[in-house]
């Protein structure tokens, strides 16, 4: 069904069955749900995957804590004075 794979094309990609069938139907094309899925497995089209939440931090209860060095004031009175970070995770397409 070519509506199937421009609905997925004008989409780049991203669309899975169950987005590509709302499309349809507000298009005016009338087709079931499970239709969608079909075709669109047996065309080899495929959505983009949410990825799993990932834990990033297992906790060692038994650590020492890092000492809090501005005692959670982060008001700067001027520029560069104070700088806190929390880098913890960055997900990219490479993994």
């Amino acid at each position: 069904m070519p509506e199937i794979e421009r609905v997925w094309q004008a989409n780049l990609h991203v669309y899975g069955a169950d987005k590509v069938w709302r499309q349809l139907n507000r298009d005016g094309i009338a087709v079931a749900r499970c239709t969608v899925e079909r075709l669109m497995r047996r065309q080899g089209l495929r959505g983009v995957m949410r990825g799993k939440v990932v834990r990033t931090t297992i906790r060692d209860s038994k650590a020492a804590c890092p000492l809090d060095r501005v005692n959670r004031q982060f008001k700067a009175e001027r520029p560069h004075q104070l700088w806190v970070s929390d880098f913890t995770y960055v997900s990219t397409w490479q993994g």
